[in-house]
């Protein structure tokens, strides 16, 4: 209960302290998702997502398996190349555009549900990734994320650890 209320308070503090870019509010389908992305300065956001993935496995030792499992992840992301898309005409509001960022994401071992177990109670990633993100008209948003970091574990440890992430949604409520 404590981690939750700190949560909240960073999300509630980010939100008052927010300036320039877009605020907004978005689902995610591909990897079902609830996703808030504050603006903390003019090309800077702090991107909050609260989710669910998926884990499969079929051996033919230990058969058949599945699992949901729920997970966070948030991001510090700087957006560089908005002034070089508005001189291009193309949109970039919306927080329409490439950035860098520092990953951070936490999931559970145990599964909310479905029968896949992991030995560990945890899994997480720490460090830097290069992504995109688009937002269409019909508010239909594209965001790829690609990087490099360290994973870890309470049954493994730290790790070298890769990450690719594509979200598919639609950011909710109309552009200010």
């Amino acid at each position: 209960m404590k981690n939750l209320l700190l949560v909240f308070a960073l999300f509630l503090g980010m939100t008052v302290f927010s300036q320039e870019t877009t605020n907004q509010f978005s689902l995610n389908f591909l990897v079902p998702s609830a996703e808030y992305e504050v603006s903390v300065s003019e090309k800077s956001t702090v991107d909050f997502d609260l989710g669910v993935g998926f884990g499969y496995t079929n051996s033919k030792f230990g058969g058949e398996h599945f699992g949901i499992f729920p997970g966070f992840e948030t991001q510090y992301r700087y957006y560089y190349n908005l002034a070089k898309r508005a001189d291009k005409g193309k949109k970039t509001s919306e927080n329409s555009g490439n950035y860098i960022a520092g990953v951070a994401y936490l999931t559970s071992g145990d599964p909310i549900f479905g029968d896949l177990e992991y030995i560990n109670d945890y899994r997480g990633f720490v460090g830097p990734s290069w992504g995109l993100q688009r937002i269409y008209p019909s508010n239909f948003k594209l965001n790829l994320n690609l990087g490099a970091g360290l994973g870890f574990n309470d049954f493994e440890g730290t790790y070298f650890a890769g990450l690719i992430s594509i979200k598919l949604g639609f950011k909710l409520g109309k552009e200010k």
